[in-house]
């Protein structure tokens, strides 16, 4: 039985494209009617030198008449068991090694024909169907996610492209506003009412161009600028700022560094950004005094920073959503913070991760290589 299972033919030199299947080739073996037959045939041949040894008694006519039935029984023997083996088992096993060829051809329509046997080799058929339904099934829920995917991709960068020219065009007036604003309250008399109102105007337009550089960050992400610099003033930059955003709350934020950190290959920017971001969301989830930790430690060939609040936690059904473009538990705020965060964390080939307990806090962790897979790879 041939040990090549069939594939396309290639000619030399030819490269073997990327959607065709490489044949499986065989080494040759011994065919397997031989190997069936062997043990019954040395069985039949003891069989007959005992019947030889046994009737040695006998006369030699008829000791050879004997002798030759005997060989010619065990003969026609052999050849049964050949052909029962032949019909019972060669045929559907060529048949389920061209199917298996199909199959990993592509070919998810195929089915054996011995499925409906009664015995052994029926069931691998009737697997072997299954198996082949389940694969094809498989694919097509494959298919049918990978183009609900490319369709939602698609939507969304269009919707990208319309948020990033809104928020362009609202921009531009808005600073006209802002600029407006500036002029009317140094005109008005120190006890105007009205100065008070015009504040508040001007800190909801502050309000609207934070909120459109977000949706403008989310659009249209900015690469990172890479360099290698110390970690913990980055870290601690961070720190120095949410201070003084926590002393008004009587929040303290405690700043530890663990190890000795060697330099690290990143954006200061981006996770000085960051971890402002996740500062600032520890300080607003604290409705009490307290202590938010900021810890900074290494982990194998990486860095973590661990910030940790007392706030009033992250309820469980939430956690999986805090990640995603707009989703946020809060009166206000837009829900980019932490789709950012966590953008710009993974553009840097590392992680961000979370664990909440309600009423007792939450802990975000920023996982950071130290230095890229690009100059690891090299």
């Amino acid at each position: 039985m041939s040990g090549l299972t069939p594939a396309r033919t290639l000619a030399k030199g030819d490269a073997q494209p990327s959607d065709v299947p490489v044949p499986v080739v065989r080494k040759r073996r011994i065919n397997w009617a031989l190997k069936a037959v062997l043990p019954i045939a040395a069985v039949l041949l003891n069989g007959l030198l005992l019947f030889l040894l046994v009737s040695s008694s006998l006369a030699p006519g008829p000791r050879s008449d004997v002798i030759a039935v005997a060989a010619g029984g065990a003969f026609v023997i052999c050849v049964v068991v050949i052909m029962v083996l032949a019909v019972q088992v060669r045929r559907p096993m060529m048949e389920l090694q061209a199917k298996f060829a199909l199959v990993q051809l592509g070919d998810m329509d195929v089915a054996v024909t011995f499925a409906d046997r009664n015995d052994e080799i029926g069931d691998l058929g009737r697997d072997f169907n299954d198996m082949v339904a389940q694969l094809k099934s498989s694919r097509e829920e494959i298919n049918r996610l990978h183009q609900t995917q490319m369709s939602r991709a698609e939507h969304f960068a269009t919707l990208g492209e319309l948020a990033a020219g809104l928020a362009h065009e609202i921009r531009n007036p808005l600073a006209g506003i802002a600029g407006v604003l500036d002029i009317v309250s140094r005109d008005l008399p120190e006890t105007s009412v009205a100065r008070e109102v015009i504040e508040d105007a001007k800190q909801e337009a502050v309000q609207i161009n934070r909120i459109l550089t977000e949706l403008l960050d989310t659009a249209r992400p900015k690469a990172p600028q890479f360099r290698v610099t110390d970690i913990v003033g980055t870290a601690e930059h961070a720190v120095l700022f949410a201070r003084q955003q926590a002393v008004t709350k009587r929040i303290n934020i405690e700043f530890e560094v663990k190890d000795e950190l060697p330099p690290v290959e990143h954006d200061p920017n981006q996770i000085n950004q960051v971890l402002l971001n996740l500062l600032l969301n520890a300080i607003q989830s604290m409705d009490k005094a307290g202590v938010i930790r900021v810890t900074v430690q290494q982990e194998d060939d990486s860095v973590a920073i661990v910030i940790a609040d007392e706030g009033k936690g992250i309820a469980p059904e939430h956690l999986p959503n805090i990640f995603r473009p707009f989703f946020t538990t809060k009166g206000h705020g837009t829900g980019l913070g932490l789709s950012l965060a966590r953008r710009m964390v993974e553009s840097h080939g590392g992680t961000i991760s979370v664990v909440s307990t309600l009423g007792r806090g939450t802990q975000f962790t920023v996982l950071l290589p130290i230095h890229r897979a690009e100059e690891k790879a090299s």
